[in-house]
């Protein structure tokens, strides 16, 4: 039996009015070989095999279709479109009429989007029985936007570089919520924020006057 969470967020417009909404609690992740194992079962007339190389080629013939700029929809599970940005080393555009665009190199497929169809959702919520699992309350920051922002710009005017913990730990966000700020700043040239560094040696500086 599925277990759900009521998620409490607490005052992040400054209204001090607290929003709630619901997650199921996900007890582990199903592997590949734990999903293939369940398709081939006993009387399914289907082999491990080739089930395996069903999916194996599907995710090959998904990534080819969406390399040649198609979105591509399977009838009972969704659709999987790709999405775009910048590399990692490359900053943002701006709208200046002498501002350099960016060629086709320095762009790149940075995420799929997944959309389910009704039906998946409707066989999920078949399939969902719920029992509660508990509160939680999301970590919020005591500071605006505009002043986490020159919390960072102040951090940074005394350190070479600022990690997602340091800013974590100077706004009292949560991790998610702080990388997804810090990644929106880094794209505003006047925030007078960057990156340097790639994958989990990325880190934020302050940006140089060019």
């Amino acid at each position: 039996m599925a277990e759900y969470i009521k998620q409490e967020m607490n005052d992040l417009d400054g209204s001090g009015k607290k929003r709630t909404f619901y997650r199921m609690k996900t007890y582990q992740r199903i592997n590949m070989r734990e999903f293939v194992s369940e398709l081939a079962q006993p009387g399914s007339g289907l082999s491990e095999g080739s089930v395996l190389h069903v999916l194996s080629n599907m995710a090959e013939k998904l990534a080819y279709y969406m390399g040649q700029g198609y979105t591509v929809t399977i009838d009972g599970v969704g659709t999987f479109k790709p999405t775009l940005g910048l590399s990692a080393d490359k900053e943002t555009e701006t709208v200046e009429e002498d501002a350099p665009e960016r060629n086709a190199r320095s762009i790149e497929v940075n995420g799929v989007n997944f959309r389910a169809s009704q039906e998946l959702i409707r066989r999920t919520n078949r399939h969902c029985n719920l029992k509660r699992g508990g509160n939680s309350v999301l970590h919020s920051s005591r500071y605006s936007e505009q002043e986490r922002l020159a919390l960072a710009q102040q951090y940074l005017s005394t350190h070479t570089l600022m990690r997602i913990a340091d800013y974590v730990q100077l706004t009292g966000l949560s991790r998610t919520t702080a990388t997804r700020e810090l990644q929106r700043f880094r794209q505003d040239p006047n925030s007078g924020i960057t990156v340097s560094g790639m994958g989990t040696n990325k880190v934020y500086v302050k940006r140089k006057d060019e």
